[in-house]
């Protein structure tokens, strides 16, 4: 194909995604009020034993919200859509073992991530109780809607990345760009990454959180090293019997 085929080749997948992302929005924006609700169950858990609530700061804050949740679920949702349309978009121009390394990514990335997210959906109400405890005696716990929400979503999102890391590790070694070696040489850089990683993603001021979030990340990448040191093991002595072989 030439480069104009390939802009309106990538032009249609990108369309379809959108048009697909659009459709879950549509969704999203109609389930917004239950999914609100039960985002919002642990502080209605606090408020049963304190005095919590969530704040709207502004006019337009709860529209705001409204928009945010149906763009996730809406992301989420048409996840399977946008992820064939860029599979089909990189297919022509894989190898067969790279199409067979892609496919088992996919394969294991979708359920790990959803997985992920789940996970984090059932430690949130545990982090969000643990840090009201900190709130003192007869103070009131004021949540500001907007900050939770975001809370809770990049909690949750961050926990499903946070999943997959180990998978992508994984492939990069199975495709040769990655040796276990590397992946080990590098454990200090990526320990710092992962804790830059989950400082963003949970509030600057939630260290436990942080902690909570970065312990099983960490787990995970070395657990991805394993994974890794183990197939380049198999890999040198298969070169290792395919030279003996040509030296008979």
């Amino acid at each position: 194909m030439s480069l104009g085929q390939h802009l309106l080749e990538l032009r249609k997948r990108l369309f379809i995604s959108a048009l697909a992302i659009v459709v879950g929005m549509i969704v999203g924006f109609i389930v917004a009020e239950p999914v609100i609700r039960a985002m919002s169950s642990p502080i209605a858990d606090l408020a049963e034993r304190m005095n919590a609530s969530l704040n709207f700061e502004t006019v337009t804050s709860g529209f705001d919200l409204y928009m945010k949740i149906a763009l996730t679920v809406g992301i989420v949702v048409s996840a399977p859509v946008w992820l064939y349309q860029t599979w089909a978009f990189l297919v022509p121009g894989l190898k067969r073992r790279e199409i067979g390394y892609a496919l088992g990514f996919l394969g294991a990335a979708l359920p790990l991530f959803f997985g992920g997210a789940v996970a984090g959906w059932v430690v949130m109400p545990h982090i969000v109780e643990l840090m009201a405890g900190f709130i003192p005696e007869g103070a009131s716990g004021i949540y500001t809607a907007s900050y939770f929400f975001d809370f809770v979503l990049k909690l949750v999102l961050a926990v499903g990345i946070a999943f997959v890391l180990p998978v992508f590790l994984v492939l990069l070694n199975f495709v040769g760009v990655l040796s276990a070696a590397s992946i080990i040489r590098s454990w200090r850089w990526a320990i710092l990454a992962i804790m830059v990683f989950c400082a963003l993603a949970t509030p600057a001021a939630d260290v436990i959180s942080m902690f909570l979030l970065a312990i099983p990340m960490i787990i995970l990448y070395f657990a991805a090293y394993g994974v890794a040191w183990v197939h380049d093991k198999r890999a040198a002595r298969r070169v290792g019997a395919r030279d003996a072989e040509f030296a008979v």
